[in-house]
């Protein structure tokens, strides 16, 4: 049976996010700790919405994902 985009938004949503807030070679390291980080129970981490705020910092979310077996 095919999931429906309202479960897999559901879902998706349901994933544990963090969002930092860090000057900008804090941000550089904190992210690639992130994405050197080995796949734990079936989800790798990700670093998404990278954006700079008006005040210089560095603005990311990470969020585990699962990974296709």
């Amino acid at each position: 049976m095919p999931a429906r985009p309202r479960y897999l938004a559901n879902r998706m949503s349901a994933q544990q996010a963090q969002t930092f807030k860090l000057p900008i070679g804090a941000a550089r390291l904190k992210a690639r700790e992130i994405l050197d980080q080995a796949p734990q129970g079936n989800y790798a981490p990700i670093v998404e919405n990278w954006r700079q705020l008006p005040d210089g910092r560095i603005e990311f979310t990470m969020r585990h994902l699962p990974t296709a077996d």
